[in-house]
């Protein structure tokens, strides 16, 4: 069993940065891959990146690509998202999710693939 807690979100204007964290309980959390999703209203959950065990192995949506990273911190079982120029468009709840996986290279960029939810923080851009 796995619980996420996300923190970090807040209120911030384009071009700004924040950084998410998202902290895990679980003594196996070493070995799940984790991800962020982010869901404006009105709209359906979307991918926006995913780290492997490891740390090693990442991966983000389009949307995000050179704006944010994610990466991990073992020991303090936490992962973080940092985002950097903001834009009006990253409006949304963000969440972290969990899943347990096979190798520190396996990731997932779909809602139905991850086994736990954190509840979500808000972040909003203002333009």
């Amino acid at each position: 069993q796995v619980q996420l807690e996300e923190s970090g979100g807040g209120l911030v204007q384009a071009g700004g940065s924040l950084r998410l964290s998202c902290a895990a309980s679980g003594r196996t959390f070493s070995v799940y891959a984790v991800g962020w999703f982010r869901q404006a209203p009105g709209k359906e959950r979307e991918f926006v990146s995913v780290v492997g065990w490891s740390g090693g192995s990442t991966f983000n949506a389009e949307s995000v690509k050179g704006r944010f990273t994610i990466s991990r911190d073992s020991a303090k079982n936490t992962v973080y998202l940092q985002m950097n120029s903001l834009k009006p468009e990253d409006t949304a709840v963000y969440y972290c999710a969990a899943v347990r996986s096979p190798s520190s290279r396996s990731l997932y960029w779909r809602v139905g693939e991850y086994d736990y939810w954190g509840q979500g923080t808000q972040v909003t851009v203002s333009s």
